[in-house]
């Protein structure tokens, strides 16, 4: 039996992802961003301590069923479209928006990124407007409707009208596969190393694993983020077959019972030798109920859990920073979405999510437990609110999440740590220090200041040490 390996760079273990639309990166009201505008996020994102700055596609936009504001089926003139409906009369996947720049421009984005410490992830969308070049060039490609008009994308109930997807069962589908490589290759050739990947579980398995191993064959160092919100075995699948790491059901796992449950499934059993989850708490489709409702508190929370269960995690930036919370009706959707729209974000503006975005990404980086998801254990606290686990590494860390983000809540917990004489400890988000004697701890949180306290267990006190408090 032969058995191939295949070894991931550390970015594919502990990255922090940042979303963010180009297009929307402009210093001024109402004006299309470019890369430029775009290079001079740069530097504040790497020093939140981001690893990985994701772009969603940058290619030209078509203009038939183009989507207007909100989703809308008519389009104004003013309207941008939605970036993935990729394709126009200026070029397809390896062309780009001529409003965001030139190929110079990207790549010295991309330069920009990595001088910064940080790395430019692409989408890789496999999928067209009706006026890509291809549907043209390569009318095969794609499946048509008995009245002779091209099918375009469908989820029910939701209708793409401004996409079409590529038809894998075509006979020339090996020319297809080729041209799918090629612009895979294309962009890697321009620098980019990651690539968040569109509904991947809409194409074959075998063409990923196909695709997957040509890329890796030359380039080991790419990192393929699926982004696939379906059954488990197909995520599974794709995981299997060489997907790097892969979106998962964080985003709707709020109580207590379901996290446990949730992280137990995809740590402690087989499925955690090859599936890395990235947990994100919002996307630009997905504005969470518990975000739309309970504001700071439920923001502040939901970072807390992303960056601390997984050693992958991401926001969609801007609108996660400045807590946007506005739904359109009663679903988990932005109103006014970006996808739809260009937006206008003033980072002058106060927030306290920016600063503890950069104090966990700190003690990420700081602490090699915080760079594993495997190694975590659940405690019980006896408070159905109070989420309670350590992650273990060369150094042990505690960390207590208060679920409610209303009510304060309190509980005795359990210290997994054997010493015969009292141990200091620090608490790292709050920056404080001290004794404990016991083998159970009181915690109280306060979900209006901060959800959660991470705790590492320092070194046992000579007995006649002395400070000047205790808990």
């Amino acid at each position: 039996t032969t058995l191939s390996v295949i070894v991931e760079p550390p970015l594919a273990q502990c990255s922090a992802w940042y979303e963010l639309f180009p297009r929307s990166c402009s210093a001024h009201p109402h004006t299309h961003g470019t890369f430029k505008d775009c290079m001079a996020w740069l530097p504040r994102i790497a020093a939140m301590g981001f690893d990985i700055v994701y772009l969603p596609p940058i290619h030209p936009i078509g203009s038939s069923f183009r989507k207007g504001k909100n989703n809308r089926l008519k389009a104004t003139r003013k309207d941008p479209g939605s970036p993935w409906a990729i394709g126009s009369n200026e070029g397809g996947h390896t062309s780009i928006h001529p409003l965001l720049g030139t190929e110079e421009e990207f790549e010295a984005l991309v330069d920009t990124a990595k001088e910064c410490g940080m790395q430019i992830a692409m989408d890789l969308a496999f999928q067209c407007s009706p006026d890509h070049p291809y549907i043209k060039e390569h009318p095969d490609w794609f499946s048509y409707l008995p009245d002779g008009t091209i099918k375009h994308a469908e989820n029910p109930p939701k209708k793409y009208e401004d996409i079409v997807p590529f038809n894998f069962d075509t006979d020339h589908y090996m020319a297809l596969w080729q041209e799918l490589l090629h612009i895979c290759l294309y962009w890697i050739d321009k620098g980019i190393r990651c690539f968040r990947v569109d509904n991947p579980h809409t194409k074959p398995f075998a063409f990923w694993q196909w695709l997957i191993e040509r890329v890796k064959e030359k380039y080991p160092e790419v990192i393929f983020l699926s982004e696939a919100f379906t059954r488990p075995k197909v995520m599974d699948w794709l995981a299997k077959i060489g997907f790097s790491q892969s979106y998962t059901y964080f985003t709707w796992r709020y109580t207590k019972k379901e996290l446990i449950k949730y992280v137990s499934e995809i740590t402690e059993k087989e499925v955690s030798e090859y599936f890395r989850p990235n947990f994100w708490p919002n996307t630009p489709d997905i504005l969470p109920y518990d975000l739309q409702y309970y504001g700071q508190p439920a923001f502040m929370t939901r970072l807390i859990l992303a960056a601390t269960l997984s050693s992958n995690y991401g926001v969609y930036g801007p609108p996660f920073e400045q807590m946007v919370r506005d739904a359109t009706g009663d679903v988990e959707e932005y109103a006014n979405a970006e996808k739809y729209e260009i937006k206008f974000w003033d980072h002058s503006r106060p927030n306290s999510i920016c600063d503890l975005m950069t104090k966990l990404n700190t003690i990420r980086r700081l602490h090699e437990a915080l760079q594993k998801t495997n190694n975590i254990t659940f405690y019980e606290t006896g408070n159905s609110q109070l989420l309670y686990y350590t992650k273990s590494g060369p150094e042990l860390l505690l960390i207590v999440v208060n679920l409610d983000p209303v009510h304060t809540q309190s509980a005795r917990i359990p210290v997994p740590y054997e010493s015969e004489q009292s141990y200091r400890v620090h608490e790292l988000l709050e920056d404080h220090h001290y004794i404990w004697e016991e083998k159970t701890v009181e915690v109280t949180i306060d979900p209006r200041v901060l959800p959660a306290r991470i705790y590492k267990i320092l070194t046992p006190l000579a007995r006649e040490t002395k400070f000047e408090y205790y808990m």
